[in-house]
């Protein structure tokens, strides 16, 4: 027996050695690049005679000494569906296969950022019926080396089913591209949320940096899997030792939890709010909140549902001293947790939520009108003055986990080069949150980036478009410096790379989210400039962008490109978000008007202005210059001094 189960063994290992499978980005209801030859490649017996038949043609390749085979398909026009069949020992079929146009969609949380979570989430789901739309998400994974094969994936044929966790930029991109075009659309989502740029480069690049060189060098012996092992053991013995210094906690009892604990001793705060914005001096810890709500006697027995809206970084809810819910560590998850409706009563309940936080920043974060109780077809809101109570000290820092931005190259060599060389018509990017810290440096690695995937893919230079990054944070009273602003102009700068295109969103971002929901309009300023730069329509795809300055006394003259049928103020009212400075002088707003196609600055105060600065802030409020088309200016400065992130070069 024993020797047949070995024989057994050896044959089925034979047997699975000469299985023909292709990569994974190919399979069923997939699109494939039209009118550009198409590689298709996948593994097989070393020496192994490959054949792809597609739509009418057929073409062979031979697997190499590693089993690697690929073969090139002749441009395809737009159409569909076909089938793919791919033989060698064995016969691969992939079924309702279109030919379109494919686009890499990748960047941080904001593209990252679900459809189901956008503006209109509902209505949006409902109305995903064209499947001509195709799906496809890159499983989050890193590696230390580039990798052949992606961990996993499948395409999806866009509906009301599969839409809502896809990428809400990345979709609705594609559905303005494919209402104007009438082509079949192909979207692969390749996102991390919270990662910065040096993830997604590749190591060939990234090693022509010095800054990076050691680490690039050192990657081969970076144990990947066993530091991610250690680092989460590390970082559940200080989960463990916060929970132990929790005063409102007990021998494992959440004794602040009790609906009849006495509360009277507590502070006050609005909810939701950030623990940073309210004053609340704990950055690493534990902090409980309570409130109190009435049920109507006509919706006892009704079912109840509690929304929290998005919480940083992990929570437990109890209503009424009864836990209905908790999440660990997920700072962008809607909380919705089902409460049984013999928990609650008529007249006064409680609710109390205990929240951890392991960065800078805790606490519910999302809107008034995302924080109720659903009961039955009615909501109380649950928004508004809360009572809280810190329940540790503010703690050392948790210990650091392996992550996607622990090194460079780890999301580029899992995630994207298994894409290449997949025939592609270009790629949207919406990432730099993260690199606000480094603004000067994302001066070089964003170009370095684009230009990197371009020579990898050896598709020439395909369209590059990417979201400059929205407002955020509180306004300010007065002018000041912005790494915001910095990164935003470090984006900016790469326009000078051929065929790139940028979509402005510094009017529809939000101050207190840093995920703003309307990522309808971000697509749609996206497309426009694909509809420009990848499909060559006459249209106005941007807003003014600066270009030249001229002093006349007190006063300085703008000069603007892609002013479209002209410049104008947005909501009718006075031009603002300007400001004006003199030589070594502080900047102070301006007043401003638009004179034809320039727009005159001045503050009757500076007698010497030399220099204009126009929405530069991390969240500009109010800054209205547009052109005719409805697309609003990009932030910009004249002048060059040293910014907050200037030794980020360093």
């Amino acid at each position: 027996m024993k020797l047949l189960g070995t024989l057994f063994c050896l044959l089925a290992c034979s047997f699975s050695r000469a299985e023909v499978r292709p990569a994974r980005v190919f399979g069923s209801h997939m699109v494939l690049q039209r009118d550009q030859r198409v590689p298709v490649w996948g593994w097989a017996d070393a020496g192994e005679q490959v054949t792809v038949r597609f739509a009418v043609q057929e073409v062979r390749a031979t697997a190499d000494s590693s089993g690697y085979w690929r073969a090139v398909l002749a441009p395809l026009p737009a159409g569909g569906p076909h089938s793919m069949v791919i033989r060698g020992k064995n016969t691969v079929v992939l079924q309702d296969i279109l030919v379109g146009d494919v686009w890499i969609c990748s960047g941080q949380s904001n593209m990252e950022w679900p459809v189901k979570e956008s503006n209109h989430a509902g209505r949006e789901i409902a109305a995903a019926t064209d499947p001509q739309i195709r799906l496809f998400t890159v499983p989050q994974t890193m590696s230390t080396t580039p990798q052949r094969d992606l961990a996993g994936g499948a395409w999806q044929v866009g509906s009301p089913e599969t839409v809502g966790d896809f990428s809400a930029v990345g979709y609705f991109f594609g559905r303005e591209l494919r209402r104007q075009l009438r082509v079949p659309i192909g979207l692969i989502h390749a996102s991390w949320g919270g990662t910065r740029i040096e993830p997604w480069i590749s190591p060939a690049t990234m090693a022509t940096l010095p800054e990076y060189r050691a680490e690039v060098a050192g990657l081969p012996d970076f144990e990947l899997e066993k530091l991610q092992k250690s680092g989460e053991q590390d970082f559940a013995a200080w989960k463990k030792n916060l929970s132990s210094f929790d005063r409102g906690t007990q021998q494992g009892r959440p004794q602040w939890a009790a609906a009849d604990w006495n509360a009277s001793d507590w502070d006050t705060v609005a909810v939701p709010r950030l623990w940073q914005d309210a004053g609340l001096a704990v950055s690493h810890g534990a902090v409980w909140f309570r409130t109190g709500f009435d049920l109507p006697e006509k919706l006892s027995g009704r079912r109840v549902v509690l929304h929290l809206g998005p919480v940083d970084d992990s929570d437990i809810a109890w209503v009424n001293g009864r836990k209905v819910g908790e999440t660990f560590d997920d700072r962008r998850a809607y909380r919705v947790y089902p409460v049984d409706a013999n928990l609650v009563k008529t007249g006064r309940n409680t609710l109390v939520v205990r929240i951890e936080n392991y960065g800078s920043r805790g606490g519910m974060w999302g809107k008034p009108e995302e924080v109720y109780l659903q009961a039955g077809d009615e909501q109380i809101s649950l928004a508004g003055i809360w009572k809280y109570k810190i329940g540790t000290e503010d703690l050392p820092p948790p210990p650091e986990r392996v992550g996607p931005n622990s090194k460079p190259t780890l999301l580029f060599n899992a995630m994207i080069h298994p894409l290449i060389p997949g025939a592609i018509k270009g790629v949207s990017w919406y990432q730099g949150e993260s690199n606000t810290k480094q603004a000067y440096r994302y001066r070089t690695l964003f170009p370095r980036l684009i230009e990197d995937w371009r020579r990898q893919w050896a598709q020439g230079d395909f369209p590059f478009l990417f979201v400059q990054l929205a407002n955020f944070y509180a306004p300010k009273a007065m002018p000041a410096e912005s790494s915001w602003a910095e990164l935003r102009e470090a984006q900016q700068m790469a326009l000078t790379v051929p065929r790139t295109g940028m979509a402005v969103a510094v009017d529809i971002g939000e101050a207190n989210d840093i995920h703003p929901r309307n990522k309808q309009e971000v697509a749609r300023r996206l497309a426009l400039a694909a509809r420009k730069i990848a499909y060559g329509e006459a249209l106005v795809h941007s807003g003014p962008v600066y270009q030249s300055i001229r002093t006349e006394g007190n006063k300085i003259r703008l000069t603007f490109d892609l002013i479209g049928a002209g410049l104008t103020v947005k909501d009718g009212g006075k031009l603002t978000g300007f400001a004006i400075a003199a030589a070594g002088q502080p900047f102070v707003w301006a007043e401003a008007t638009i004179e034809g196609n320039t727009v005159v600055v001045w503050n009757d105060k500076v007698a010497n202005p030399v220099a204009v600065r126009y929405a530069w802030a991390d969240n500009p409020a109010g800054a209205n210059l547009y052109n005719r088309e409805g697309l609003p200016a990009a932030p910009f400065r004249t002048d060059q001094r040293p910014g907050l992130t200037i030794s980020s070069t360093k």
